[in-house]
C-alpha cells in the first residue's frame, strides 16, 4: 500500500514565514509537519510514499535528499498549478497505479493512528474511507453527514449545517478515486475539489466509511494555529525521552516542562517554559519566555518582559529589550534586528 502527502500550498496566511520556506517545513517542536506525515505512514507499515509539490519548492527536494536514510522509498511528483486536491491526486496517477493509498495533507498534524483507514481501504467493501473530527465551525471545513457507518453527503464549508463533523486532512481510497476525478468539474474558486469527487462517489454507490478521532488536530494554517499545534505537541512528547540536545549547553537556567530545545543552542540565566521550543543554533541569555517558538539561529538577550505567545524568525536578533510591560506578545520575522545601546 502507498501513502501520498501533498506539500504544494503556499501557505499565505503563515507569511512571511512561508516565504523563507515551504509550509510544509515550518517546524512544530522542533519537526517538520513534513516528516510528521512521513513518521505517520510508516509506523502503519508505508514506506513507498509520493510527494505531491509544486516544481518551485526546491528546498523540499533539498529536504527530501538530506533526510537520513531509512527504508522509505520516497517519489516527488510535480503539481505545475495550483488546481486542488483532486487535481494534485490526478497528477500522481502513475505513482498510485491501480492501488490502495493513504491521502495526507502536508499541512495538517493529527495525534491519531491511520491503522483505522487502512484496514478500511484493505476491505472488500469499501472505496474509500477519511478520518473526522467534531468542530464548532463547520462553515470553515469540508462537512460530513454520516448515517449507519457510511458517510451519505459531503460539503464544502457549508454556512448552515446539520452535522459539526469535520474532514481533516487524512483519507484513504481504491483507485475509483481516480475515476471521480477525471468525473467531477473545477469549482467557483477553479480548484477539482476532494469533497466533490467523494459525493460522486456516493451518488454513484460506492461505499465511503469514517473514523472519528478525539485526539489532537491542527490544520498550521495561522500564527495562532501554529503556536496550539507546539502546544500539544510538546505535551504528548513521551517525557522520559530527552528533550535538550546534548550538544546544547545549559547555564543556570530553569526549564519548566514541556520543553524541547535542539541542537548547538546556548540557553544562560533564563527561565524557558513551559511550551517552548527552540530551534538549533540559539542563544538566549537573561530572558523569560514561555508559549512560545523559537526558530534557528536567533540570538536573545536582557528582555525584561515575560515573552509570551511569541514567535521569533530565524537569524532574529533582539538585544537588550525594556519595556515596562510585565509581559509582551511579538511575532519576530526572520531576520529582525533591535539593538539598544
Amino acid at each position: 500500500m502507498k501513502g501520498l502527502i501533498l506539500v504544494a500550498g503556499k501557505g499565505t496566511r503563515l507569511r512571511p514565514f512561508s516565504l523563507a520556506r515551504a509550509k510544509t517545513l515550518i517546524p512544530v517542536a522542533n519537526k517538520p509537519l513534513l516528516e510528521y506525515c512521513i513518521e505517520s505512514l510508516k509506523k502503519i507499515g508505508i514506506n513507498e510514499i509520493g510527494i505531491v509539490l509544486n516544481p518551485i519548492q526546491k528546498e523540499i527536494c533539498e529536504y527530501i535528499d538530506n533526510r537520513t536514510a531509512d527504508n522509505t522509498s520516497i517519489t516527488l511528483i510535480y503539481q505545475p498549478e495550483a488546481k486542488g486536491i483532486g487535481d494534485a491526486v490526478r497528477q500522481a496517477s502513475d505513482f498510485l497505479k491501480s492501488e490502495p493509498f493513504i491521502l495526507l495533507l502536508g499541512d495538517n498534524l493529527i495525534n491519531d493512528s491511520l491503522l483505522s483507514l487502512k484496514e478500511a481501504i484493505l476491505s472488500s467493501s469499501v472505496n474509500g474511507a477519511v478520518m473526522l473530527t467534531k468542530v464548532s465551525n463547520p462553515s470553515e471545513y469540508g462537512i460530513a453527514h454520516v448515517e449507519n457507518n457510511q458517510i451519505i453527503k459531503v460539503e464544502e464549508k457549508p454556512k448552515n449545517s446539520a452535522s459539526n463533523l469535520a474532514i481533516i486532512g487524512a483519507y484513504a481510497f481504491d483507485s475509483n478515486v481516480l475515476t471521480a476525478i477525471n468525473h467531477i468539474q473545477p469549482s467557483s474558486r477553479g480548484e477539482y475539489e476532494i469533497t466533490d469527487a467523494i459525493q460522486w462517489l456516493i451518488n454513484h454507490q460506492y461505499n465511503i466509511s469514517y473514523q472519528i478521532t478525539n485526539k489532537e488536530y491542527s490544520d498550521v494554517g495561522t500564527i495562532e494555529r501554529w503556536l496550539e499545534a507546539n502546544r500539544w505537541v510538546l505535551d504528548s512528547l513521551n517525557r522520559s525521552e530527552e528533550t535538550t540536545d546534548p550538544t546544547t549547553i545549559i547555564r543556570n537556567c530553569k526549564l519548566i516542562p514541556p520543553v524541547h530545545i535542539d541542537k548547538n543552542c546556548v540557553l544562560t540565566n533564563s527561565t524557558i517554559g513551559p511550551y517552548v521550543s527552540v530551534s538549533h543554533g540559539a542563544v538566549i541569555d537573561n530572558c523569560k519566555l514561555q508559549d512560545s517558538i523559537v526558530l534557528e539561529n536567533v540570538y536573545v538577550r536582557d528582555v525584561s518582559s515575560l515573552i509570551t505567545h511569541s514567535i521569533f524568525g530565524k537569524g532574529t536578533k533582539i538585544d537588550k529589550l525594556h519595556i515596562e510591560n510585565t509581559s509582551i506578545e511579538c511575532i519576530f520575522f526572520d531576520d529582525t534586528k533591535i539593538v539598544s545601546k
